[in-house]
């Protein structure tokens, strides 16, 4: 079953009088409980392929599908949840009401929904800290409950633009280890946008790899190491080495291509 599908997508942006061509002519396809990385060197497009089809923009061509159905750009999918760069928590709520606050919109009250919150409170590691206020937790322990704050209200479909990028190499790996552990139990279909490829080669089924702009589909790589895996022992292996060598010439290509632009 296709949960994601693209098709001859473009976007322009206005720029100083002119316009910039971002993103072109991009088509693939994601199958149920797929977890695709789309990567690429900075300023490829990237994140605007995921705002697109999270419905954040417009298309300027092209098409997009959510279960078969055309999206439209003013109406978000009820399944499609989104996990944005910056944590995005409410400071003057706690960890427990900013997991809650999706259920809230929801109108899931009471005894429901804080059994919910309560599970994935436990699920993130966070369990004694739902009283807590966002300046007390560390960034990594943040990511978690804004990583819970989309997961609770049970999206079918995860849309995740960078959300490890500024934490230390540590803490990504933990971060890895934590959405690993949640993804093999729900089995979404995620779309994570990301700039490192060694965390792309740790969580995806498959990586599509974009060139350096305006944002084309370059190749497709299978990543085809058995699961569940450990984020950190994975990356000792020959098999790690041996396609991160061939993802990596084919990344530093776009790389040259875009210190030119």
């Amino acid at each position: 079953m296709t949960r994601i599908e693209v098709q001859h997508l473009s976007r322009v942006f206005p720029f100083q009088g002119a316009t910039i061509q971002a993103v072109s002519d991009v088509s693939f396809a994601i199958e149920k409980g797929e977890f695709v990385a789309l990567l690429g060197p900075s300023g490829c497009g990237k994140s605007t392929v995921l705002n697109m089809i999270a419905t954040l923009l417009r298309p300027s061509s092209g098409e997009i599908y959510i279960d078969g159905v055309r999206s439209r750009p003013d109406k978000v999918h009820p399944d499609v949840g989104y996990v944005f760069q910056r944590d995005t928590l409410f400071p003057w709520r706690t960890v427990a009401d900013n997991v809650g606050y999706g259920l809230e919109l929801q109108g899931i009250k009471g005894s429901e929904k804080a059994d919910r919150v309560a599970t994935c409170l436990a699920k993130a590691g966070l369990e004694d800290f739902g009283n807590a206020y966002p300046s007390a937790l560390s960034g990594g322990m943040r990511q978690r409950a804004a990583l819970m704050r989309t997961l609770v209200v049970e999206p079918q479909i995860l849309l995740m633009d960078e959300p490890f990028g500024a934490l230390d190499t540590h803490t990504k790996i933990d971060m890895h280890e934590v959405l690993l552990n949640i993804w093999d139990r729900e089995q979404q279909t995620v779309l994570f946008v990301t700039h490192d490829l060694a965390e792309a080669l740790t969580l995806a089924d498959r990586i599509i790899l974009l060139s350096a702009r305006p944002g084309r589909v370059k190749e497709s790589f299978e990543v085809d190491f058995p699961r569940p895996r450990d984020a950190v022992a994975l990356r000792e292996t020959p098999q790690y080495a041996e396609l991160f060598s061939r993802v990596w010439h084919s990344l530093g290509q776009e790389f040259l291509k875009g210190r030119t632009q």
